[in-house]
């Protein structure tokens, strides 16, 4: 058995206000309770909410204290992500992870901001891959990433065996959401810590999944913090022998006989991807994508209510 103890932090972002003292209130509130844990995950946009005229230098003196309190701590963590500005003006959405011994061991950002609604978010084209020592390797994603499976396929390919996945979702697609984080669980046969935020933050309902896609553990809409020990043997076993005996999911993709042109653009094998139009908000009485041309006259005339003709011995008021 390889246990290794995670802990998921769902508290409540302000958008106005830094969060970072809340945090590090709360990580020290983890630790009393919980001494065991070792690893500590906060939501996405954390610490200074998100909006992106807090956006913050890639090297600043927030990321300096997260570090402290990594070292105080003994623990690896991951505090959420912040905007982050780089000196030609561009934002991106940025995550940290930081070793137990203090140390900046790896800086990620977001690849698929949630367009069209982040507009003028950059995207970022590095993958996010550490290994604990003696545990196992980790992986980290941030919110929409996970809705593109080619993320965490290229994640899984390269040996993670747990993901890391801050969220801030407040919106009503949370369900689906869900449902996709234990889909990659089991797709790619890996623990998924999927951790909201509260108010500007998200909805909360942040939960960890394990390889075989059961929900070990799910929040409701209030602050939170849920330390799980997981088994990275069950992730090795699973890979090895397929869930409960059956698919061999990684295996069967390595020995593929498919390369999938769709990743070629130049195949042309995305010619009906061009026809869903330029990727941008809809506004009140878009009909984008029905297809239907309804005269203007049908939506202004009343409709016309036919005539009923009563039953043998019957009248229409009895």
């Amino acid at each position: 058995m390889t246990p290794f103890a995670v802990a998921g932090i769902q508290m409540h972002v302000n958008a106005l206000q830094p969060n970072v003292d809340g945090m590090l209130h709360r990580l020290d509130i983890l630790m009393a309770r919980f001494p065991w844990t070792q690893m500590v995950l906060f939501s996405e946009l954390a610490p200074f909410g998100p909006l992106p005229k807090y956006a913050q230098p890639y090297a600043n003196e927030t990321v300096e204290r997260f570090q402290a309190a990594a070292l105080k701590h003994k623990v690896w963590l991951a505090p959420g992500s912040m905007f982050e500005k780089t000196p030609d003006g561009r934002i991106f959405n940025t995550a940290h992870v930081i070793n137990p011994a203090g140390e900046l061991v790896k800086s990620y950002r977001k690849m698929f901001p949630f367009r069209p609604y982040e507009t003028g978010i950059e995207a970022g084209t590095e993958f996010c891959i550490f290994d604990v020592p003696d545990v196992g390797r980790f992986g980290l994603s941030i919110c929409y990433d996970i809705w593109f499976p080619e993320t965490t396929r290229q994640l899984t390919s390269q040996g993670v065996e747990v993901l890391l996945h801050p969220v801030l979702t407040g919106t009503a697609d949370r369900d689906a959401e869900l449902a996709i984080a234990r889909a990659t669980a089991a797709q790619f046969q890996c623990y998924v810590f999927d951790v909201n935020g509260l108010g500007a933050g998200g909805n909360g309902r942040s939960c960890v999944v394990d390889p075989g896609a059961t929900v070990l553990y799910q929040s409701a809409g209030q602050e939170d913090m849920f330390p799980i020990e997981i088994d990275l043997d069950q992730v090795r076993r699973q890979r090895e022998t397929g869930m409960k005996g059956l698919g061999q999911v990684l295996k069967s993709f390595r020995d593929r006989s498919n390369d999938f042109s769709i990743y070629d653009r130049a195949s042309g094998t995305d010619a009906y991807l061009q026809t869903l139009g330029p990727l941008e908000i809809p506004q009140q009485g878009n009909r984008s994508g029905l297809h239907l041309d309804v005269p203007a006259e049908a939506l202004s005339s009343e409709p016309e209510i036919p005539a009923v003709t009563p039953l043998p011995g019957k009248t229409l008021s009895g």
